[in-house]
């Protein structure tokens, strides 16, 4: 759910030797470290690649730029700095965007580079992204992009050797009237020309004290001569099926060091142009109980279908934004678990693990009026949830609930408009507004806010083992009845095919590896 104040990418294998491996782990660390090296080696490479367009493989130029220091000590963990990969698409790539009807472009690249020491290897994947560009009317397509890198350790003395392999650009392709074209996006799959000087050879950054200057290219024993699925992070690789050096997957800046739940897109769901991926939290009272229930940080996923543009009767211009979406967690529309202890009756200590379910499409609906060079806003979310009930304690007791604890039906909020949206459903409302030049606040799609809403939790059913206790009624006389409010804080959203990493012009968005950036702090 997003924004400030508008909006809208194979391999072969060498043999490791079991010492070889012992000696040496490659590690893509979550945060980077400054080498101790005296110096630094520039690297700026121009590599021959062979993509495959629509209309055929054509030759493609990669130029690589990169700071690498000049030397490392064992054990020291480092990060190539300024890492920067344009690629020069030709002509022939131009024509095949501009019949699919684009006049702009916005490259990803996922570079997959060969990291060895000795015969033990590994592979990375250097992420970058670029602005958007106008298609030219003549001559080739050269996106720039740039991006963090994975930090890379030596965990043995000798040479750290860096290859360039494969290379993938992903494109978003825009339209004249500025929406995604159809398809809205194009993948293009390269990989180096067998006339790559010295094998794609990078960078050379010798570990150890005695370790001598950057000398020449890997042993061909040591060095890989393909790459993996860019989109796969890193892969540890060992010819002979030993231990393979172990690489993580996230560069700086990931999100896999924070306190909340992966949130991103993946090979079997991938991001669209108008996809959005954002975090949610906050509380949900339970009347009954005179209490609140504290809502995990939750991953919520989203596809812009739909957006109008129309003015008003006033005059006034109105955008409204029309999206789907859905909960993510572990490749299940739900909530991670969450744990609440309440009163029962007043004073019962009463302990459950529970879960939000969704049990069918969520819409968003975002509209936005722009009275002058102010912008007001208001959002409607509807999601089916049933609540499940995992394992139950009461008063120090475990209570067997079984495998199918739940409520009879989806939670369900009064509908404003039940012709148009029909069913048991979640009703939440967010409300906004900008004055020119200044931070927006309330609920914004884009960047977030407070949503809230009131709720009816239905009935319990299939609580209890066989030949147990029936908690069923327990459970309904418990938790069970309307008006149970509740305040959702949806965090800024991050648009992957247009990633914003932050500087000082702008807040940051995504983190380098897509996902949310901001992770919300539920409030009362």
């Amino acid at each position: 759910m997003r924004g400030n104040r508008t909006a809208a990418p194979r391999p072969s294998r060498a043999r490791t030797r079991g010492a070889a491996v012992a000696a040496f782990v490659v590690l893509a660390a979550l945060v980077p470290a400054a080498a101790s090296a005296l110096g630094t080696q520039e690297v700026d490479l121009e590599l021959p690649y062979v993509c495959d367009l629509p209309s055929g493989k054509r030759a493609a130029t990669a130029r690589i730029s990169a700071t690498f220091p000049d030397r490392v000590e064992r054990g020291e963990a480092f990060s190539p700095t300024g890492v920067t990969t344009a690629v020069e698409l030709p002509a022939e790539a131009v024509a095949d965007l501009t019949a699919l009807g684009a006049v702009t472009a916005r490259a990803a690249t996922r570079l997959t580079v060969g990291v060895a020491q000795g015969e033990a290897t590994a592979e990375a994947t250097w992420h970058g992204t670029a602005q958007p560009v106008a298609l030219p009317d003549s001559g080739p397509l050269t996106p720039t992009a740039t991006g963090d890198v994975p930090t890379v350790t030596g965990r043995g003395d000798g040479d750290l050797r860096f290859s360039a392999g494969n290379l993938a650009v992903d494109l978003a392709l825009g339209a004249a009237d500025g929406a995604a074209t159809d398809p809205g996006s194009l993948t293009v799959a390269c990989s180096p020309a067998g006339d790559a000087p010295e094998g794609g050879l990078l960078a050379t950054v010798p570990v150890g004290t005695d370790a001598a200057g950057p000398s020449g290219s890997p042993s061909a024993s040591g060095a890989p001569s393909g790459a993996p699925d860019p989109s796969s992070g890193t892969t540890p690789r060992d010819g002979r099926g030993d231990r393979a050096p172990e690489v993580a997957a996230n560069p700086p800046g990931s999100a896999a060091d924070r306190d909340a739940p992966p949130c991103a897109y993946d090979e079997e769901n991938p991001f669209e142009p108008l996809s959005m991926n954002a975090y949610i939290t906050g509380y949900s009272n339970v009347k009954k109980l005179k209490g609140a229930s504290l809502l995990p940080v939750s991953c919520v996923l989203l596809e812009t279908k739909e957006m109008l543009a129309e003015p008003d009767e006033q005059g006034n211009f109105v955008v409204t934004i029309k999206a789907e979406g859905e909960l993510h967690h572990e490749g299940r529309m739900r909530t991670p678990p969450f744990r609440s202890t309440f009163l029962s009756f007043g004073f019962v200590p009463t302990t459950a693990t529970m879960v939000l379910e969704q049990t069918g499409p969520m819409t968003v609906r975002f509209d936005t009026v722009y009275i002058g060079a102010d912008i007001e806003a208001e959002t409607f979310v509807r999601i089916p949830l049933r609540l499940r009930v995992l394992d139950l304690e009461v008063n120090g007791t475990p209570l067997d609930v079984g495998s199918g604890c739940r409520t009879e039906k989806p939670l369900r909020s009064a509908e404003p408009d039940p012709a148009n949206h029909p069913g048991d459903h979640l009703v939440m409302y967010g409300k906004g507004e900008q004055k020119y030049a200044e931070d927006a606040t309330g609920y914004m799609l884009l960047s977030g806010g407070p949503l809230t809403g009131e709720a009816t939790i239905p009935a319990f059913t299939g609580c209890g083992s066989s030949g147990g206790e029936n908690l069923d009624r327990l459970l309904t006389a418990s938790v069970s009845g309307p008006g149970n409010y509740i305040k959702q804080i949806q965090g800024q959203t991050c648009t992957p095919s247009a990633p914003v990493f932050g500087d000082e012009n702008a807040a940051a968005q995504c983190t380098s590896d897509l996902q949310p950036h901001v992770i919300p702090v539920p409030e009362r």
